[in-house]
């Protein structure tokens, strides 16, 4: 089997450990940036043990908070942050909270790029689904605070209402750019430790399967099998204790998270598939959150997928720490996905899609079929050849 590759990544500085968000003027002080702006919810911005580190960390590159992101994404809120923007004089920004806090930092820094009536990219994304990034934008640093992994990037989703006067229907899509690649990133377990464990809980589900599909994607390389497998060591061993002890549990679960993203989000794809594209059904019109729709479909997916390809399980199994010694091709499926639900379990989360708000066993048809339509489909293994039907199927299981 050819195993060459090309590996093109280019991201920021990543720094891991307790109190690094001290460093956070250094960081900028390196991109050139003088005045940042924080970008973040409503909660993030009034809980002193997570604001206050931020803000003393940026010193006097502190220009102002911007405390106005929703998980929803909205194109309103970008607009908002961008007159803060303005009205502070800053010249960078720094996410703080979950992926949807930096969506909206990107979306910002689109909308500053760009330099147009809000009304006109507005209609971009009604019309094309997209709102194009430009070369040249307002560089973002990111300060994670949950577990989803969505921080090594280019990418991020967006959406409009018309309460936003924006848009005549609600619309919903994506930004994407190299441009987009955070220019700094910063991990400090204190700050995760902050955020309640039930988001903890679901947004790691999210960031788990990144590892996983990292290993089976048709864009993997030798680079990312290596970074996704020491992510499933790290998170396969720390997950279990998220909940009991979340302070010790962190200390494996954030480089693991680190891990399990890193190489995923490249100029010539992604390395998120089939796990990914049910996720984004199961969410897309529902009120599911992302990890949580992760841990009722991750192991019904995955022996799909072990039904019809090998899904390099023996390799999944080392990563999750499964005895693979005299083990059947069919016993090493089977492991894995009970290893998976095992560590959904361990960390609380659902196990059917009956136990989710909004949706129907009627809705599952519809589903499928987006979910076939979902862009990360074309990561798959090559040799897998989804149907509609297929994917129903997939879901009735785990209905």
């Amino acid at each position: 089997m050819d195993e060459s590759f090309r590996f093109a990544y280019d991201h920021g500085p990543i720094r891991y450990g307790r109190g690094c968000v001290d460093a956070l003027a250094d960081e900028l002080a390196d991109i050139g940036a003088e005045r940042a702006l924080v970008v973040c919810g409503k909660t993030v911005g009034s809980t002193p043990a997570v604001i206050d580190p931020v803000e003393d960390g940026l010193g006097d590159a502190h220009a102002g908070t911007f405390a106005g992101t929703t998980p929803d994404k909205r194109l309103g809120a970008a607009v908002a942050g961008l007159e803060a923007m303005r009205d502070v004089d800053a010249d960078a920004l720094v996410s703080l909270g979950g992926g949807s806090s930096l969506d909206v930092a990107k979306a910002i820094a689109v909308l500053a790029g760009r330099d147009e009536d809000p009304e006109a990219l507005a209609a971009e994304l009604e019309s094309t689904g997209i709102i194009a990034a430009p070369d040249d934008v307002p560089p973002i640093v990111a300060v994670p605070t949950t577990l989803a992994g969505a921080d090594l990037s280019m990418a991020a989703g967006i959406t409009a209402t018309p309460a936003s006067g924006l848009v005549d229907e609600p619309v919903g899509g994506g930004l994407f750019a190299e441009s987009l690649m955070p220019a700094g990133l910063l991990y400090d377990p204190d700050l995760f430790a902050t955020t309640p464990t039930d988001v903890l809980a679901g947004s790691a589900m999210n960031g788990f399967d990144k590892a996983v599909e990292t290993l089976y994607a048709s864009t993997r390389s030798a680079v990312t099998d290596a970074t996704a497998k020491r992510a499933l060591e790290l998170l396969s061993d720390g997950l279990p204790d998220l909940r009991e002890d979340t302070d010790a549990a962190l200390e494996r679960v954030v480089p693991g998270i680190v891990l399990a993203q890193y190489g995923a989000s490249r100029p010539d794809g992604m390395t998120l598939s089939l796990l990914h594209a049910f996720g984004h059904g199961l969410t897309a019109g529902y009120p599911v959150q992302q990890g949580v729709a992760h841990a009722v479909i991750a192991p019904h997916a995955l022996e799909y997928l072990f039904e019809r390809v090998d899904g390099r399980r023996r390799l999944l199994a080392d990563g999750l720490g499964v005895d693979t010694a005299g083990v059947s091709d069919d016993e090493l499926a089977d492991a894995v996905v009970s290893r998976v639900a095992e560590i959904r379990d361990a960390l609380g989360l659902p196990s059917s899609i009956r136990e989710l708000d909004g949706i129907s066993q009627s809705d599952l048809s519809d589903i499928a079929a987006y979910t076939l339509d979902d862009s990360m489909m074309g990561y798959a293994p090559a040799d897998l050849d989804p149907t509609v039907e297929d994917l129903e199927g997939v879901l009735r299981d785990a209905w």
